[in-house]
């Protein structure tokens, strides 16, 4: 019978294309060098190919090397995937869950969702890391993530989403602004005001762009933030006017700041939706957690 890799030969091998290192994979692995060097020889072995160029220096991992890798990437993802469906066939929403989410959701979200999801399901634990939007879906479709909450629209044709609100976008300004406390504000009447965005990277520059029907090339000009905190303080120091989401506002992103509201007359929105790969196992385990995000009443009033 023809003999094929281990689980543990593929995590050896993962472990040593990340970390260019017999040492740092070894240790990263939990075991030492002497087993981990021997586990990739006999991993070349069953190959019947060399898969890492050696030197005293440093280790070089070869074309085709790095191709079994990232096979091997997926099938130790797709392992782990197993032994979580398997925790799932036998109560729904238990075991781990890595879930991303965005900077311009986590913040004003979490809070309201993870105590209910806490009550709720027990035996699920949530680990969470917040990152941009490209980013954050590289680590999904790398299998880093199991899930990631992130606002659309969004390039997302490689996976599945479940849209959980709509996220009203409100113009924020200074009470001694022009343009404070009106019912509504035009497009037109935003034409020549100082646009206070976040920076390039965030998925609510573009999107308050486009509610605005503004070009970047305008924008580039004008003060960008790190955060939609900083965002806040500049608009209530008198700087300039920006979008803010319902959710942080809802949060009470603005309270104490002096900051006049008023809605858009051409009302704009960015949506909140859950993203994972289609072929993940626990896909029935997501699809009940935005659901359930969905049916909570703090976010669907």
């Amino acid at each position: 019978m023809k003999r094929l890799p281990t689980m543990k030969q593929l995590q050896y091998l993962v472990a040593l294309t990340d970390t260019q290192h017999f040492g740092r994979a070894a240790q990263r692995c939990y075991i030492t060098q002497s087993t981990l060097s021997a586990g990739i020889r006999d991993l070349e072995s069953v190959l019947g190919i060399p898969i890492a160029e050696r030197s005293n220096r440093h280790v070089l991992i070869t074309r085709v090397g790095r191709q079994i890798a990232e096979r091997a990437r997926a099938l130790l993802r797709d392992a782990e995937e197993v032994m979580e469906v398997a925790r799932a066939g036998r109560s729904p929403m238990t075991g781990e869950m890595r879930l991303g989410v965005i900077p311009t959701i986590g913040p004003f979200l979490l809070p309201q969702v993870l105590p209910v999801l806490r009550d709720r399901f027990p035996e699920l634990t949530i680990y969470l890391r917040e990152e941009q939007t490209a980013p954050l879906l590289a680590r999904l479709e790398e299998g880093e993530l199991d899930a990631a909450l992130i606002a659309l629209p969004y390039e997302t044709e490689d996976f599945s989403i479940d849209v959980i609100l709509k996220d009203e976008f409100l113009f924020a300004c200074h009470r001694t602004h022009a343009l404070a406390s009106a019912d509504e504000v035009s497009l037109d009447a935003l034409a020549d005001e100082q646009l206070m965005l976040l920076a390039e990277g965030h998925c609510l520059r573009g999107h308050t762009l486009d509610a605005c029907g503004v070009g970047d090339t305008k924008a580039r000009a004008q003060f960008e933030a790190s955060s939609l905190y900083t965002l806040v303080q500049m608009v209530a120091a008198g700087i300039g006017v920006t979008l803010i989401p319902r959710l942080a506002v809802d949060a009470n992103v603005i309270q104490g700041t002096g900051i006049s509201l008023s809605r858009l007359a051409a009302p704009a929105s960015r949506d909140i939706g859950l993203a994972w790969r289609p072929t993940s196992l626990r896909t029935d385990d997501f699809r009940l957690l935005a659901k359930t995000l969905r049916e909570m009443p703090s976010l669907a009033s």
